[in-house]
């Protein structure tokens, strides 16, 4: 067996998992475990890398399955993926070992004449067919440059134009950065004890929190203690934004991974934190427990059935798309759908219904996205103000300006602000 097979095999592993419906992270999880740290990072490294760039890869395959793509087992595409990637994208690995781990790939998942296919494919290889004409079809060709599906290039185009939607394309083909936020630790805590340990300090976009000094969290001083957890700035922004105050009670009505209810338990009196999924809401506890305040508390709560009568706060963090994290999750520009769009909008305009009468008069509805999609974004939330007359936007002053809508609403925009993307609007209660 040649030598350095066991990453690539790890690789392939994650692949299958994300095809079948998997997420990434979780897929990622399990096949690394057995790995070394080295072996761990390049694993990680090739899935990704497919995920991120699969639409390339595959038009420079395509034409070389001379039976065509369609007659190749899932499995051997991806080993040829894999490889493929390897050779057009990593200088650092000698084209010898991304083949010969290949055939070795193929001949253990599907014998010799597999094993003789992936060579002679890969021996060809060469450069990709030339993608559409960006004259003639821009979505098209910028669809098949920067891998990403068609439909959602054409939607971003209308929006933003296309010198924003390369740059965002663009981002989306990124690794993106490890930012840690002040849980135990308070940020000048924080900041003095990566000092101490000689770790680079060094503040994230916005100053909203931490470039991790680690490429793994769990290596960082103060991990085991709860002095820190990972999140993003845009999410970071979204507790900001929302002002939660030492006299409030918070229900976080799809709480999971804690994120932020960690965030907003620093300020609030109590955090309810709930999720319908008891696995979820045992790594949610788990996440409490670690890094908490000690004043939120986990439970098994379906969000469309609030577990109380009332709070000061009630956020929903919203199910989505997920379009503003695409460069977090690799995986998922190949499973959102326009069709799935449609049915999401329905799932989280039932949700605001159901969690509006739960939020005190005085008090606020805070809705979140990490999506892009206005129909997900601003348009569900005038949708859900023409019809709940109980409620008027209210938003906060406590983000920069040039973060917030002519309405008041956040927005992020990682083409822009150098974040994932993510939306959200403070609803007042006055009714």
């Amino acid at each position: 067996m040649t030598e350095g097979v066991a990453p690539r095999r790890a690789a392939l592993r994650i692949l299958g998992a994300v095809s079948t419906g998997q997420p990434f992270e979780a897929a990622l999880t399990k096949a690394v475990a057995p790995l070394g740290e080295s072996d761990r990072r390049l694993a990680h490294e090739l899935a990704a890398g497919v995920l991120r760039r699969r639409g390339d890869l595959d038009a420079r395959l395509m034409p070389l399955a001379r039976q065509g793509w369609g007659s190749v087992k899932p499995a051997i595409r991806d080993v040829l993926r894999i490889a493929a990637y390897q050779l057009t994208a990593l200088d650092r690995i000698p084209a010898h070992a991304a083949v010969s781990t290949a055939v070795d790939l193929a001949r253990d998942e599907a014998g010799d004449g597999a094993a003789k296919f992936v060579n002679a494919v890969l021996r060809n290889l060469g450069g990709r067919t030339a993608p559409p004409s960006l004259a003639f079809d821009p979505a098209g060709h910028l669809a098949a440059m920067h891998s990403h599906p068609e439909w959602l290039v054409s939607r971003w185009l209308s929006r933003y134009g296309h010198e924003e939607t390369v740059r965002l394309l663009e981002w989306n083909n990124t690794r993106p950065t490890l930012v840690l936020q002040p849980a135990r630790d308070d940020d000048d805590a924080l900041a003095a004890r990566f000092q101490a340990a000689g770790l680079p300090v060094t503040r994230a976009v916005l100053e909203a929190g931490w470039l991790s000094p680690a490429r793994r969290p769990a290596d960082v001083p103060g991990y085991d203690e709860g002095a820190f957890f990972v999140q993003d700035p845009a999410q970071a922004l979204v507790i900001r934004f929302a002002a939660v105050t030492s006299d409030m009670t918070v229900y976080d009505a799809a709480a999971a991974p804690g994120g932020k209810s960690i965030g907003i338990g620093r300020t609030a009196r109590r955090v309810l934190s709930g999720d319908l999924g008891r696995d979820r809401v045992k790594r949610l506890a788990q996440n409490l427990a670690r890094a908490g305040s000690g004043r939120e508390f986990a439970v098994v709560a379906d969000a469309m059935h609030a577990p109380l009568i009332e709070a000061d706060v009630v956020l929903l963090d919203a199910p989505c798309l997920g379009t503003g994290t695409l460069a977090r999750h690799p995986d998922a520009r190949w499973r959102v759908s326009a069709e799935g769009l449609a049915r999401i909008v329905e799932r989280q305009r039932a949700l605001l219904r159901a969690l509006a009468d739960v939020v005190r008069p005085g008090g606020w509805l805070l809705y979140a996205t990490c999506s892009l999609e206005p129909d997900e974004n601003e348009m569900q939330v005038d949708a859900f103000l023409a019809e709940d007359r109980r409620f008027v936007r209210d938003p906060s002053l406590t983000v920069p300006a040039t973060l917030l809508t002519p309405d008041g609403d956040l927005r992020l925009l990682p083409q822009r602000d150098g974040t994932d993307g993510a939306f959200a609007a403070r609803l007042r209660r006055v009714a």
